[in-house]
């Protein structure tokens, strides 16, 4: 008889996990945004967000956990109930170049989390003042190579796209910047445009009111091919520097042991959101790269997480990076 009750008593359990994973999702989901609202990841977040809901017929809820380039945010992803009601929102920073800048985390990017979905990437743009002597990328490392460490490049913070790629950017050229953080993307720009910095890498949907706007001056991007809304502004890979190639990447990642069926829900509602033409048209005009569908894919998106762990290290060794 208590053998029998027993067995009753897993049937009842396992019927009821069932009906839960079936259910997925019965209550609105939090997206873990390890920014400040109102940035360019939160900005991203809330609009692919909004789309996923009316897909999955579900609230998705954005919580703000800002602090520490982003880490503090992705910790607490990593400690979060892998039920299906948490996911982070990931950003090159604190999932690619994090190990190898802080001594100590409280998360593996590649460990603690299991991929859901990669977001289009958002590759960057070499800027400087209008009032600026140097009209090519060429120039400008012609002058940072003749007077060493005399040229300032701006940057959003310790640890953010425009900081990791202007170190990249000083490796592959062979030049010595002096990097000046700020408390942001907004201040680092104000202070270019007013010409307190020779020049800044930013994102190309952000950067782009500036430029088209008369304020700043582009000159490079960092993206494999020309970008229509840059007209004229060559890639730092087509003849400066062979090769070269960086984004900004996003993408949504579960904690480690979320449910595979739920994964692969939520990453189904995002492909069916992507068919949206319109919405997607939008982002490209705003500067916004669309990858090839295969790339959106959990086991790819893992694939480059762990492949951008590994060339960021080698950067910010390079480079002598460290945030702590």
């Amino acid at each position: 008889m208590k053998t029998f009750k027993i067995a009753c008593a897993a049937a009842a359990l396992l019927g009821t996990q069932l009906v839960q994973a079936q259910a997925w999702p019965a209550k609105p989901i939090t997206w873990i945004v390890p920014f400040s609202a109102g940035g360019p990841t939160d900005a991203m977040a809330r609009d692919i967000a909004d789309k996923v809901t009316k897909q999955i017929g579900q609230q998705i809820i954005i919580e703000n956990v800002g602090g520490a380039g982003g880490t503090i945010g992705a910790g607490k992803a990593a400690k979060a109930a892998p039920d299906g009601y948490t996911f982070l929102v990931g950003h090159l920073g604190y999932m690619g170049a994090a190990p190898a800048l802080y001594k100590k985390l409280t998360y593996d990017p590649v460990k603690s989390f299991d991929p859901v979905f990669r977001f289009p990437d958002t590759p960057l743009v070499l800027l400087v003042p209008k009032s600026s002597p140097y009209k090519t990328a060429a120039d400008l490392i012609a002058a940072a190579k003749a007077k060493p460490g005399n040229l300032n490049f701006g940057n959003a913070g310790v640890g953010s796209s425009s900081h990791l790629v202007a170190a990249l950017f000083e490796s592959k050229a062979g030049i010595d910047v002096t990097p000046v953080p700020y408390k942001g993307v907004a201040p680092a720009m104000n202070d270019l445009i007013a010409g307190q910095v020779d020049a800044m890498f930013d994102q190309t949907n952000t950067a782009l009111p500036q430029v088209s706007g008369g304020r700043l001056n582009a000159i490079a991007l960092t993206s494999p091919t020309p970008m229509p809304q840059y007209p004229g502004v060559p890639t730092l890979g087509e003849k400066t520097l062979p090769g070269f190639e960086a984004s900004t990447w996003y993408g949504l990642y579960a904690p480690k042991g979320t449910p595979k069926d739920v994964v692969q829900k939520m990453h189904q509602a995002y492909m069916k959101a992507m068919g949206d033409k319109e919405w997607t048209k939008k982002m490209a005009d705003q500067g916004i790269k669309l990858l090839p569908e295969a790339q959106y894919a959990p086991q790819a998106f893992a694939q480059h997480t762990a492949a951008e762990v590994e060339r960021w290290r080698k950067v910010a060794a390079d480079a002598n990076i460290q945030a702590d």
